[in-house]
């Protein structure tokens, strides 16, 4: 199915007085570019969340948000440092010893050192966190997928309906074209008629200028090409993979056809209608650049 790579989701979930929400944005981009932001002592279960993730986004910038409140009391204990708490000791006997200082060590001096006793939280069972994130992660990402298709399927209904102008338009330049030799003929005739009143024409020399007109301007093959690209372009729309990269290659072919019937045509109308064609290309073009 067809996605946009627009899209938000949100999710959250509560256990054990614990709350996780998670946001994830996305929006435009030429590769998957995945950014995560959550508390540091998640960083262990990083590689989980990020598989996840990508197991069902392809492509898009994406930004995730994981936020916890946590209402436990968390356990935390002082640790002693006690390489440190020598080093210090030593130090301070040093300088009582050199300046003859009569003042005794206490353990409150020592114990306001930076460093030398800290609070340490115990480590927690990041399986259990895990289970925990998950259903607020993938609840985020259901809900992202969910927006992403609905778009999609809006983008997909509007392109259609340029594919279908396009070939449109294309019908009628390939029943102009028919015509072409014929009129340039005709034109050719009365022009030489014109100039050439007291003096007779060269039916071969006419027959030649025709038969190179009709080689120079003939688009009978960029009409079929251009053809060709809509349907296949159109039967892409059906895949249910990625498909914004194929999309952007049929458009640049599709693209490159209508230039070249463009120069080849002598005729003013046809002219106008491959404009009209490059606008709808274009207008694709715009809107694909959105398409996963």
């Amino acid at each position: 199915m067809i996605k946009s790579m627009t899209g938000f989701g949100r999710g959250s979930t509560d256990s054990n007085q614990r709350n996780f929400v998670v946001e994830i944005k996305t929006v435009n981009h030429r590769y998957c570019d995945l950014n995560i932001r959550m508390p540091k002592s998640f960083m262990p279960i990083e590689d989980k969340i990020r598989k996840l993730i990508l197991d069902k986004v392809n492509r898009g910038k994406v930004d995730v948000f994981i936020t916890e409140t946590n209402y436990e009391n968390k356990k935390v204990k002082a640790v002693l440092d006690e390489n440190l708490a020598d080093s210090y000791v030593n130090c301070l006997k040093k300088i009582k010893e050199k300046y003859d200082i009569k003042e005794e060590l206490s353990i409150s001096l020592i114990a306001k050192f930076q460093d030398v006793i800290t609070l340490k939280q115990e480590d927690e069972d990041l399986n259990k966190v895990w289970d925990i994130l998950n259903t607020a992660l993938n609840e985020a990402l259901n809900m992202l997928l969910d927006m992403r298709e609905k778009e999609g399927m809006k983008l997909k209904s509007n392109v259609i309906l340029k594919c279908n102008s396009i070939e449109k338009y294309l019908n009628s330049i390939n029943d102009m074209s028919e015509n072409l030799v014929d009129e340039f003929r005709e034109k050719l005739n009365l022009r030489l008629k014109d100039l050439m009143k007291d003096y007779e024409i060269d039916e071969n020399r006419i027959a030649m200028e025709v038969a190179i007109f009709a080689d120079k301007s003939c688009i009978d093959e960029e009409i079929v090409r251009l053809g060709s690209h809509v349907v296949q372009f159109k039967d892409t729309l059906e895949l249910n993979e990625p498909i914004g990269r194929k999309l952007d290659f049929i458009l640049q072919e599709m693209n490159r056809e209508a230039n070249t019937i463009a120069s080849k045509s002598t005729n003013l109308q046809i002219t106008k209608l491959v404009l009209n064609i490059k606008n709808e290309i274009e207008k694709i073009r715009e809107q694909i650049q959105n398409i996963e």
